[in-house]
């Protein structure tokens, strides 16, 4: 059913790590375009410092989102670590202060895809929680509409054994702010793959989304007992956007699954992740005949999952969302 914008909160776009298609990620370029672009939320990751600052960053591991590598005062700092039962080699954020964080400067993780990123390379540096926060409130004064965030924590439990708790530190930078309580300054989503992780963010009273990846130990959570457990502790799930609209083996889109209603049922939202626009990540009836890199039929794919009744989509491409949820709140007619 289409929806009316007109008397229905509209889909909501969450510029996934910023405009990541356009600028290196988790950058506050990259923040700011997403916004400009027409994202609702800016989406970020979190991890922790040596001396617990909350910092910016895909994973703990920052060898390929950073110039760390390249920095010999750093070398010595090479080690591998096992995160939630995998083993990782590189630089963690763990061993750095957040001033020694301060000097590097972020790379794009995915090169040979966007490589107009790739020529961005050394220019940023690694925002903090709090310049985001900041960038948020600035660009909602400017922009004249809320610019919300949407924090992840980010292996939480890895964090804890770390000694990093991440939970705290969030929730204090949350008040300070004043974005906890019935008038934050603007709208906050607080997200995590882990259940623990927003057992302890929900003192807050902010909107709780429960990640869920296509793993196995995910399936029970995507049946109707499932996420009525879920909404025992979340208000949202943010699915892999395959386990809305899955793929064939053919590569193509498929029919919707029942997932949405399921999840409406329950009482929760549904915000899927991640919509690219590129060939390289679409369906393969979307894909044009250029390079990998080049978009593709993107517009058709958000369709898909608008009309699949999906309340907000993570997005690399906020304005591509952007546009594609106005023609398909209020579509013009041709001619």
């Amino acid at each position: 059913m289409r929806r009316n914008k007109k008397t229905e909160i509209p889909i909501k776009i969450i510029s996934h790590r910023g405009a990541s298609g356009h600028r290196p990620e988790h950058t506050l370029a990259s923040y700011e375009l997403g916004a400009r672009h027409g994202g609702d939320f800016i989406e970020m990751d979190l991890v922790a410092t040596r001396d617990g600052h909350l910092i910016c960053r895909h994973e703990q591991e920052i060898g390929g989102t950073t110039d760390v590598a390249d920095r010999p005062e750093f070398a010595d700092r090479r080690t591998t670590r096992t995160v939630d039962g995998r083993e990782a080699e590189g630089f963690f954020a763990q061993d750095f202060t957040l001033e020694e964080i301060r000097s590097l400067r972020a790379r794009e993780r995915m090169a040979e895809v966007r490589p107009d990123n790739a020529v961005m390379d050394g220019t940023y540096q690694i925002p903090t929680l709090q310049e985001v926060v900041d960038l948020a409130l600035s660009l909602t004064e400017e922009l004249g509409r809320p610019i919300g965030i949407y924090p992840e924590t980010k292996h939480p439990a890895y964090h804890v054994e770390q000694g990093l708790e991440l939970e705290p530190k969030l929730i204090a930078a949350l008040r300070e702010a004043e974005l906890v309580g019935e008038e934050p300054k603007v709208p906050v989503f607080l997200q995590s793959f882990e259940a623990e992780s927003l057992r302890k963010l929900a003192e807050t009273g902010l909107p709780l989304v429960y990640l869920m990846g296509t793993e196995d130990h995910w399936l029970h959570y995507t049946t109707p007992d499932g996420l009525a457990e879920v909404a025992a502790f979340a208000h949202a799930i943010g699915p892999h956007k395959s386990l809305v609209v899955p793929t064939g083996e053919d590569g193509s889109l498929g029919e919707p699954t029942d997932l949405v209603e399921n999840a409406h049922e329950a009482g929760l939202l549904v915000h899927p992740y991640t919509f690219r626009s590129e060939n390289h990540f679409l369906p393969a009836e979307l894909r044009s005949d250029g390079d990998p890199h080049d978009y593709g039929g993107f517009a058709a794919e958000y369709e898909a999952f608008f009309e699949a009744g999906v309340d907000g989509v993570f997005s690399d491409f906020s304005r591509h969302a952007f546009l594609c949820r106005e023609h398909f709140l209020d579509p013009q007619p041709v001619g």
